[in-house]
């Protein structure tokens, strides 16, 4: 069977502060490969040094929101297609109420 095709993303120096905080505040490892779009032993490689040696955690209010990055995506998008209705149908003010609803909804803290 073929491997499937490379993503193409990889971690930057500046990420690893922010994967030592998502590891600190006890996300899953899943979840935090998941945000970087990459595989967990990408994230084994920075959590036990051997990629960017030993790194500080970065504080928590540069963490993205805890909680899978999938279901967040999927709500969202949900959202998003709610506001952009709400803009064909010229009701600017449901749009901009939808809007503020799907970036307080991104930005909560899951699981």
């Amino acid at each position: 069977m073929a491997r499937a095709k490379a993503s193409g993303y990889t971690l930057k120096a500046s990420d690893a502060p922010v994967i030592m905080g998502m590891v600190a505040r006890d996300d899953r490892d899943h979840d935090i490969a998941a945000w970087f779009g990459v595989n967990q032993g990408r994230i084994a490689e920075v959590k036990d040094g051997s990629k960017f040696g030993i790194v500080a955690a970065a504080s928590a209010s540069q963490l993205p929101p805890k909680g899978p990055p999938g279901i967040k995506g999927r709500r969202l998008r949900a959202l998003v297609e709610e506001a952009h209705k709400a803009l064909l149908a010229g009701d600017v003010a449901k749009a901009q109420a939808v809007i503020a609803k799907a970036r307080a909804t991104y930005d909560k803290n899951d699981i």
